[in-house]
């Protein structure tokens, strides 16, 4: 049975040359980058070095990216830090209805806290309300965040035009990049926010590494006590070989984005274009020209994402049906709540997420055997056959 990969937004394969790069740090280059001798200073050139790969691929100054765990990290500290560093100013947040829970919490977290919360809303694309932003905006709004790119559904959000919005109320603006980064061209100069998160797996380099970019002056309280690292603005050890590999993944991503981006682009279109010609009742989500290259996300009308998920796995094909990070909690998505999809339809949701190990070959055995699983579901569904039993 052919074994075919789509979940590249859960995790990606590591490529050979970050795995390559990080293996002298997990054997004899054991080297605490904080220590003074020799195998110290090794381990903080090496530090040093992915520091500056990391920034060159966003068009920012090294001095400016602090290692994180993971983008959940880097969006906690952007959201928590930033408006810690503003509470004299305000307590008023305000963040897109469609951000991945590491922002949304952290900004409901903070509502208890006793700081008020507006959501932006999004149109049917996923897309946020410019109109309804700026008027959301007040003298005591002390961060905006929004993300570039929503892994779910693939649509690209309007940053540059939002983040001035912001900058006409003096407001700092975060925007979390994880899932864009490796494949729209981003440079926060041009985008004109003052943060932005990154991880390290969705540029294919390991897990366990992520980082966030603030701009030279922008007001951050940590949230981790420790030492000095990360120039005091990230308590503990920095994780050496994640770093190093997330260095060596961000330099080929600027140098492979163009082409990997126009080859996923082609894998993803003909899957959105050949699937509905194969499956009634099935709906393109997400934005259907501003999106991800690596994004095919669908709501099949009659059934459930789960048992789609579990009769894909049976016949080799790994995909998922939203977020990773929510995958387990069995609620429906928050992101097709907010772009108006019904309950009922967005229950059907799938995402099919391609990588660059991917081929034409792998979308043409999902177009085969997918129509039969969805067959074979909705004669099970209570709901499918009510919509025969109205339709006459």
């Amino acid at each position: 049975m052919r074994e075919v990969y789509l979940d590249n937004y859960a995790a990606s394969p590591l490529l050979p040359e970050a795995r390559d790069a990080m293996l002298p740090f997990l054997g004899e280059r054991y080297g605490n980058p904080s220590s003074l001798h020799g195998r110290g200073d090794a381990a903080r050139e090496a530090v040093e070095e992915a520091r500056e790969r990391v920034a060159a691929l966003i068009g920012a100054a090294p001095e400016e990216i602090i290692f994180t765990s993971n983008g959940t990290e880097a969006n906690n500290l952007a959201v928590k830090g930033m408006v810690a560093g503003s509470r004299r100013k305000g307590r008023h947040v305000v963040v897109s209805a469609v951000e991945h829970f590491s922002v949304l919490h952290a900004a409901r977290s903070l509502e208890k806290q006793g700081y008020e919360l507006d959501l932006v809303p999004v149109d049917e694309h996923g897309r946020i309300d410019l109109d309804e932003l700026r008027s959301l905006i007040r003298d005591d709004t002390v961060l905006v965040s929004v993300m570039l790119a929503n892994g779910e559904v693939g649509t690209v959000q309007p940053v540059a035009e939002a983040a001035r919005l912001a900058a006409e109320r003096e407001v700092p603006f975060h925007t979390d990049a994880v899932a864009a980064a490796a494949h729209i061209p981003i440079d926060v100069g041009e985008l004109g926010v003052q943060a932005l998160s990154l991880s390290s797996d969705l540029l294919y380099g390991p897990q366990g590494a992520g980082a966030l970019w603030v701009k030279r002056g922008q007001r951050l309280i940590p949230l981790l006590d420790g030492g000095v690292q990360e120039s005091g603005r990230r308590g503990g050890t920095e994780n050496v070989p994640g770093i190093v590999g997330m260095g060596v993944a961000a330099q080929l991503a600027r140098e492979r984005m163009t082409e990997r981006s126009a080859y996923l682009r082609g894998l993803r279109d003909a899957l959105i274009e050949g699937l509905p010609r194969r499956v009634e009742h099935v709906h393109l989500t997400g934005h259907p020209v501003e999106r991800l290259p690596w994004n095919a996300s669908f709501a099949v009308e009659f059934i459930e994402g789960e048992g789609m998920l579990l009769f894909l796995d049976q016949q080799g094909v790994a995909v998922s049906s939203g977020s990773a990070c929510t995958s387990r909690a069995l609620k429906g998505s928050h992101v097709l709540a907010a772009m108006g999809v019904p309950p009922e339809r967005a229950q059907g949701s799938i995402l099919f997420s391609f990588g660059p190990h991917n081929t034409m070959q792998d979308v043409d055995y999902v177009l085969e055997v997918f129509p039969p699983i969805v067959e074979r579901l909705r004669q099970m569904s209570p709901l499918y056959a009510k919509y025969l039993k109205e339709r006459g």
